[in-house]
């Protein structure tokens, strides 16, 4: 896998889907080498902060549920973490 691919692709369909004010994707990956879930090749856990106008009126539970929603095949296929921080004004 070509490094980087999972970033962009994580940016891409959070882009797309919730068309954000603010996004920065953050591969951690090399900060777990040598942990459960954490992948050889990198791209395995990553930090997304965000803010959408898409979050307005919802829970951070709800907000939360959007993002995994979009990143389904991500989370099921190859992304062992996703921390989430959702930045104020999103909500």
């Amino acid at each position: 896998m070509i490094l980087g691919l999972v970033r962009k692709t994580i940016e891409s369909k959070l882009n797309e889907a919730l068309s954000p004010t603010f996004l920065e994707v953050v591969d951690e990956s090399a900060q777990h080498h040598g942990h459960s879930g954490a992948r050889p090749d990198g791209e395995s856990h990553f930090r997304v902060k965000i803010a959408a106008p898409a979050f307005k009126g919802k829970s951070r539970v709800e907000q939360h549920r959007m993002i995994n929603q979009v990143l389904a095949h991500e989370l099921k296929e190859r992304v062992h973490a996703l921390v989430i921080e959702v930045l104020a004004g999103a909500k």
